[in-house]
């Protein structure tokens, strides 16, 4: 499985030859809108009323719900809290090659209880490292606490190009102790190679 970076929480995985991508930026963001073909389209945050995308071909998972698509099983956990009458958030939990990777996405908060109990033994963390209006780092060092994953992938942090206000991910670093980590160009990664890692690595990626 390869994981490669495009801003904010755009993430592009590949296994075999399927392609997930996650969130892909709005153009008011200033960061460009990957332009490959890909087999699933996830949104975790999904403006109402809701519109289908022009290729009906494409697997767009909208909201709470257990699919499987090419092989992937992905569930999806509503985030009530954080919804409203214009939109609505969803945090994702992926099995792909035996790993099983959870996208928070737009997180703002540490989520409910019943959506946490279910993001257990999690291989590949993606989450918030850029603060407001998104989850705050300190909220964020606890959340990663709690669940204990493998990896942790940092995003909506600032990077060039950018338009709204975000932290430097040095900020998020430094709250986790971490020293300043040189970015990969792609994660490429299986299962076995989890077997090396004893404790929570910080992985981040090149946009």
């Amino acid at each position: 499985m390869t994981i490669s970076f495009y801003g904010e929480g755009c993430f592009k995985v590949m296994s075999g030859e399927t392609t997930v991508l996650t969130d892909p930026p709005h153009a008011s963001s200033g960061l460009a809108t990957p332009r490959f073909k890909f087999d699933v389209l996830l949104k975790t945050l999904t403006p109402l009323p809701i519109n289908q995308p022009d290729d009906e071909s494409v697997g767009q998972i909208i909201g709470p719900g257990e699919y499987n698509i090419k092989g992937i099983n992905i569930a999806g956990f509503n985030l009530l809290k954080e919804s409203s009458e214009k939109f609505f958030k969803t945090v994702f939990l992926l099995e792909v090659e035996s790993l099983r990777l959870a996208f928070l996405g737009h997180i703002s908060q540490i989520p409910e209880l019943e959506i946490d109990e279910h993001f257990e033994e999690i291989d590949i963390l993606f989450i918030p490292a850029g603060g407001k209006p998104f989850l705050e780092q300190k909220s964020a060092v606890k959340l990663i606490k709690q669940i204990e994953p493998k990896i942790v992938i940092p995003s909506f942090y600032k990077i060039s190009g950018l338009k709204r206000p975000a932290d430097d991910l040095k900020i998020f670093l430094e709250e986790i102790n971490h020293q300043k980590i040189e970015p990969q160009e792609k994660l490429t990664i299986k299962k076995k190679d989890l077997a090396e890692i004893k404790k929570t690595k910080i992985v981040t990626l090149k946009p």
